[in-house]
């Protein structure tokens, strides 16, 4: 499918190819008619693309600061891999557009039907493409009457309500409309419907003799001065009841404009980006208030109800974005007397393969515009044929000296550290490329040159060419799709946690047994450098070891996937596990039982761990794992005691063992090896050479149920003996 996409680093737009998205649960299988360019808000995102990577560092020095932390913390060149991974990253483009379903996951059953011509809404949802993947409640079904070029205007319209709501103006108010751009000549049009009387201001007047044709009452063109005389003229010398900031401007102009026209105790509502520097005087004077729209309106930025379709107590939340995208389409319907009218707000009408023109006019300013709709096309059936998955043929497929590789997964972590590490080994022919989004497949597919990409997990399984699988997807999949892989035949390397739970765990182990290919747990940490070193010293001392370890995780984002419970389930079985792991490897006999404690949860998420592992030979480690500190300092921090010696690895940078009163180091200054390359490599070789699993399997199981009793633990405050 065509698919606009936008380079992070460069800022360059194209069209591109790109698998068609999957159905999943709780989702829509869209096929897109028509999607609308929201001109300031796409205009701001392709300008700060546009930038240098001095640019955009003057634009978002909260970035900067979090690079200098990581480059004392991690080095210069893991910082430097990070950035440009994050840089490498595809842009999708848009998000407000309209289409017909082709398929209902499971969850929206009746919801929804097949053929259904919905509204869709969000950024990463509704894309400038031919298909889009979209949650329930990021979909409304479009009225019968109402074309897709104007249904597509639902999430623009969506805004501009919620931007009223929020201001809650009375029948019969004075509303003044900062700004008639798109946004705020739907705010205009949706104050009239309510019953109030509109005043718009702008610098256009062409864009005001607009507004007056829909609806406003009054307008007042701002390169002629102030308002205030005029606004005075027409309120008998009250002011405006409430005004909508809909323009978007670096300056902050419409706070002097609001102080001057504005009513006492007069409510303001921001709903474009503009600068917020107010005139603190007029706005105390007047006791003037502010409050600021989101967006859509209540739901946005929340997972629960976006992703997961989480239903709101309706006598507490009325209007959700849901609910206000649903509003908006039936508005247009014309069948209303009284009803929005988007296509008086359509300027322009570009087909997919056009788009780029459709930018440049956006961008550039080429001539003016208001509405730029993107149109899609589609047969006689009103549905379009999906395209084929994307592959680049290469030669015959290897022979059984080479690791014919696909990889399920394509986040920033494999495109940063293990798909580089892979494309520079020589054994290994990257077959083919499964992600969620087809954007991300075609990407990465260009980048490190996969001969077939797609959304498509089943192409892997059932491709016998294929004999090796790199899973890196979220964590809830990685038991199932690594059992899949097994059950296929294939040998698995699959990021960690291995299972979530006892039965996913056993579920692998099954399937491992009935198969004649291994599996391997991305636990790299075994094949830094480093450990080696450290091993090499502890193997043949005497006597039980006590392995202290300490991590200083630095806190997750609020929202981040790995606080979902469907599929990251949290920090202690996604991360945790790779030092328990550690430990078992440093110590080399099998854990036995384990006690954990944690922290007092504050943030919504537990993260802040201590964890005793005991082993069979009476060895110890205690885990210290904290989102607590400072995340510029250091963040792992292993001590090993035994023997009489002492030994340190300081975040893999670092390397001190200190014995019999001499101290040898080890240092690593500009990067760390944590030792992802080493594992692919023997991954790789353990399938070519036919040598079996490079960690032996019963490990990995081992230190895999020791994390899942670890939680076990701290749910029953007692010790869980393996």
């Amino acid at each position: 499918m065509k698919q606009i996409v936008q380079s992070a680093r460069t800022g360059t737009l194209s069209i591109q190819e790109v698998p068609v998205p999957r159905v999943r649960p709780g989702h829509l299988l869209v096929r897109t008619a028509a999607s609308l360019i929201s001109a300031g808000t796409e205009r701001m995102v392709v300008e700060f693309a546009r930038k240098s990577v001095l640019g955009k560092a003057k634009s978002r020095p909260d970035l900067v600061k979090q690079a200098v932390a990581k480059i004392h913390r991690d080095g210069l060149l893991a910082t430097l891999d990070a950035v440009r991974a994050r840089l490498d990253q595809p842009l999708p483009l848009g998000y407000s557009a309209s289409g017909v379903v082709l398929e209902v996951g499971s969850g929206l059953e009746g919801r929804f039907q097949v053929g259904d011509r919905v509204a869709i809404a969000g950024a990463g949802v509704a894309n400038h493409a031919e298909y889009n993947v979209a949650p329930g409640n990021l979909a409304a079904l479009v009225p019968e009457d109402l074309s897709h070029l104007e249904a597509c205007f639902g999430t623009l319209a969506s805004i501009a309500l919620n931007g009223i709501r929020v201001l809650e103006p009375k029948l019969g108010d004075i509303i003044a409309v900062i700004g008639v751009g798109l946004v705020g000549q739907l705010t205009a049009q949706l104050l009239a419907i309510h019953g109030c009387r509109v005043v718009c201001l702008d610098y256009s007047a062409q864009r005001l003799a607009l507004a007056r044709s829909l609806g406003a009452e009054f307008t007042w063109n701002l390169g002629d001065g102030s308002a205030s005389a005029f606004i005075g003229s027409q309120t008998n010398g009250i002011g405006c009841d409430g005004a909508v900031i809909a323009a978007a401007t670096h300056s902050s102009e419409p706070f002097d404009t609001v102080a001057e026209i504005a009513r006492d105790r007069a409510r303001i509502s921001l709903v474009g980006i503009t600068g917020t520097a107010f005139p603190y005087r007029e706005f105390m004077k007047k006791e003037l208030s502010v409050v600021v729209s989101r967006s859509y309106g209540p739901g946005r930025y929340d997972n629960d109800f976006e992703r997961r379709n989480i239903k709101y107590p309706v006598g507490w939340i009325r209007w959700t974005e849901a609910d206000n995208l649903a509003e908006c389409v039936r508005l247009m319907s014309p069948s209303l007397r009284l009803r929005l009218t988007p296509t008086a707000l359509t300027t322009h009408r570009f087909a997919i393969q056009d788009a780029e023109k459709a930018y440049e006019l956006v961008t550039e300013r080429t001539e003016s515009h208001l509405g730029v709709v993107i149109e899609y096309p589609a047969d006689r059936d009103g549905r379009a044929e999906p395209s084929p998955a994307i592959e680049i043929r290469s030669g015959p497929n290897p022979g059984s000296n080479r690791c014919a590789l696909a990889v399920i997964g394509a986040g920033s972590f494999a495109q940063s550290k293990l798909l580089p590490a892979l494309v520079l080994n020589p054994r290994v022919m990257l077959h083919t490329l499964v992600t969620r989004r087809g954007i991300s497949a075609a990407d990465a597919q260009r980048k490190f040159g996969f001969r077939h990409c797609g959304t498509d997990e089943s192409a892997v399984f059932d491709d016998p060419g294929i004999n090796a699988v790199v899973i890196t997807t979220p964590h809830s999949s990685h038991a199932a799709l690594t059992a899949r892989a097994l059950s296929a035949g294939k040998a698995v390397l699959v990021e960690k946690p291995l299972a979530l739970t006892r039965d996913e765990l056993n579920s692998v182990v099954q399937a491992r047994n009935e198969s004649s290919a291994f599996f391997q747990v991305g636990f790299n940490r075994r094949f830094a450098p480093m450990t080696a070193s450290l091993c090499r010293h502890l193997v043949p001392l005497p006597g039980p070891k006590n392995v202290l370890m300490r991590v200083n995780a630095g806190q997750l984002a609020a929202d981040s996937w790995q606080r979902e419970p469907d599929e990251g389930n949290g920090r202690i079985l996604g991360e945790l596990c790779h030092f328990v792991d550690l430990a078992r490897f440093l110590i080399g006999v099998p854990i036995v039982a384990v006690r954990a404690d944690a922290a007092r949860v504050v943030r919504g998420l537990c993260e802040d761990v201590s964890v005793a592992v005991r082993f069979g030979d009476g060895s110890l480690c205690t885990l210290v794992y904290t989102a607590l500190g400072d995340p510029s300092y250091s963040k792992e921090r292993i001590e090993c005691y035994a023997g009489g010696t002492v030994a340190t690895i300081d975040n893999f940078r670092t390397l001190e063992i200190v014995a019999n009163g001499s101290v040898r180091r080890q240092r690593s200054r500009l990067k760390q090896d944590k030792g992802h390359q080493s594992e692919l490599d023997a991954f790789v070789a353990a399938i070519v050479e036919n040598t079996g699993p490079p960690i032996p399997e019963a490990e990995l199981v081992e230190a895999s149920l020791a994390t899942i009793a670890i939680v076990e633990s701290l749910r029953t405050g007692s010790v869980v003996f393996l």
